[in-house]
């Protein structure tokens, strides 16, 4: 436990690292504070925080508009840290992956940020008692809701702290909490097709009749590579008035698919593509218009 320092002093709120890539002055950050009176992001050079792990909580914050959807791991050390993270982030995903192998959070454990190609940042776990590095394959396929909810239940047990956030700072909506995580906790399938349809401007109507032809009420019900072809078909609709559709699918294999497969997180690769199509000097000539669910479906 850290000594109490008496006297004058910041307000009792959790430390926030924000997980990105940063580069200045040609030296690569995995994550950064961020000071929202001055819009500043201070970057930080330790790469590992080791503490307990408290809880994990899915947040959702308000971007330009946009659902952008957080996972917070919540660490105590010498103060109390809050890792944030996109939750389709290589980062949060090789983070579930790799805690779901925990047994005993009662031990202390080193959480890794590192830097790696692009936008990607890559985590790491260590039993910070015997310094060895936790292992697990990359399982491009995995149950992402079902680790998360296997973790929190893990950490039932475990310490929490009712520290509130500053909402000057960080305007998030009510975490959901580990005892109701199974009914509350939002699919990470349900999640991708949220945001792909928010970024793409797609009907939600046009999903829901897709989905009824697949006799399911929402993307969590179906197995990924069905929400994979789900993702493209809103993807190539989204195209459709911009490129020829063979030029569409062969760009948005390459630079999509491609991209997700080196690490780069899918909305930032479907993003970047959208921006490649509206930066082609030959759209489609033939008239168009909004696919309909007929069409999606092919």
């Amino acid at each position: 436990m850290a000594e109490i320092k008496l006297g004058l002093g910041n307000p009792p709120l959790p430390i926030y690292l924000y997980v990105n890539k940063l580069e200045i002055d040609g030296q690569a950050y995995g994550w950064y504070n961020y000071d929202v009176s001055l819009d500043k992001k201070t970057p930080v050079a330790e790469r590992a925080l080791t503490g307990y792990l408290s809880e994990l909580r899915v947040t959702g914050k308000d971007f330009k508009g946009k659902d952008n959807i957080k996972l917070d791991i919540v660490v105590f050390a010498d103060d109390l840290y809050i890792v944030r993270s996109g939750i389709e982030t290589n980062f949060s995903k090789s983070f579930l992956l790799t805690a779901s192998l925990i047994e005993d959070f009662s031990r202390p454990l080193t959480i890794v940020a590192t830097p790696g190609g692009e936008n990607v940042v890559f985590c790491s776990l260590h039993d910070a008692i015997s310094k060895t590095k936790i292992r697990r394959d990359w399982d491009a396929n995995a149950d992402w809701a079902g680790l998360l909810q296997q973790i929190q239940s893990r950490l039932l047990t475990r310490p929490k702290y009712d520290l509130e956030e500053d909402e000057r700072d960080h305007p998030v909506v009510q975490p959901v909490s580990p005892t109701s995580a199974k009914t509350n906790t939002i699919h990470p399938q349900d999640l991708r097709i949220k945001q792909v349809r928010t970024l793409t401007n797609y009907p939600i109507d046009l999903v829901k009749e897709w989905l009824q032809f697949q006799d399911a009420s929402a993307p969590s019900q179906l197995s990924v590579a069905v929400v994979d072809k789900l993702v493209r078909d809103i993807c190539l609709a989204w195209a459709a008035d911009k490129l020829d559709s063979n030029h569409a699918i062969s760009s948005y294999q390459q630079q999509v698919l491609g991209a997700i497969s080196s690490g780069t997180d899918e909305i930032q690769a479907i993003q970047a593509w959208m921006n490649y199509v509206l930066g082609q000097k030959t759209p489609k000539t033939s008239d168009s218009k909004m696919p309909s669910s007929t069409a999606i479906r092919a």
